[in-house]
């Protein structure tokens, strides 16, 4: 798949296209949406690597300041691991296995951990599906990058008809894991095998829709990207 694998960048959207045993595929990150079953394709799409420019929402020296949980930092940088606290370790340890996926470094959180991280922490949508596609693409360009969404990857197969060969799974590792204690340390609570986002009437699941003020919100800021790009092209 991604030995033949070819991206188009488009102003509204990028395109996959790809052939596995012989059936050609082609999908945009709304069609990957529906075959993930991701609900909605809204949010942030921005894939950053070198450069960290401020947005609305990503203001870097802010995010560096608050994941190094040091207000007396004066330019944005990386953050180090050590430097996280334990309910950020974990959203980091998120980002790193789903929404970016990389082996190896893990002591580091780049600009682009850093966006998504913030964006999770504050409840704010992350475009996963266009996001998904911009880290393939950025993947296939390097020559020493492992390849992500393999498992996400044989939904895809299956919806375009490829034949497959399922073999049982790579067991996880132990650092794929975080311990009961350590989930507690990040203000996590169990009730009836679900992990909570606080307690009581505060608490809240992953699976929390919007409000209807920050649809809102976030509806303008999308309009106002994409005049801006307009105008830019």
């Amino acid at each position: 798949f991604y030995a033949k694998m070819t991206v188009i960048h488009l102003k509204k959207k990028d395109i996959v296209k790809s052939k596995v045993r012989g059936i050609e595929m082609e999908f945009d990150h709304e069609k990957l949406a529906t075959i993930l079953g991701v609900p909605g394709t809204n949010g942030i799409c921005e894939y950053i690597k070198e450069v960290w420019e401020e947005s609305k929402y990503t203001k870097p020296l802010e995010i560096t300041r608050r994941f190094a949980n040091d207000e007396n930092i004066m330019a944005a940088r990386r953050v180090k691991s050590g430097e996280l606290k334990p309910f950020q370790r974990f959203i980091h340890f998120l980002v790193m296995k789903n929404v970016v996926p990389r082996f190896g470094k893990r002591d580091t959180s780049s600009f682009l951990d850093l966006t998504y991280m913030d964006h999770l922490m504050s409840r704010r949508k992350i475009n996963l599906p266009r996001v998904m596609i911009r880290h393939m693409s950025y993947v296939i360009s390097m020559k020493d990058h492992e390849l992500p969404y393999g498992d996400w990857l044989t939904l895809v197969f299956e919806a375009f008809g490829v034949p497959l060969v399922i073999k049982k799974g790579e067991e996880p590792k132990k650092y794929d894991f975080f311990e009961d204690t350590f989930l507690t340390m990040c203000k996590l609570t169990r009730e009836n095998g679900i992990w909570w986002i606080g307690c009581g009437e505060n608490r809240r699941r992953d699976d929390d829709e919007a409000t209807p003020e920050e649809e809102a919100e976030e509806e303008e800021e999308r309009n106002k990207d994409d005049f801006d790009r307009e105008v830019s092209n």
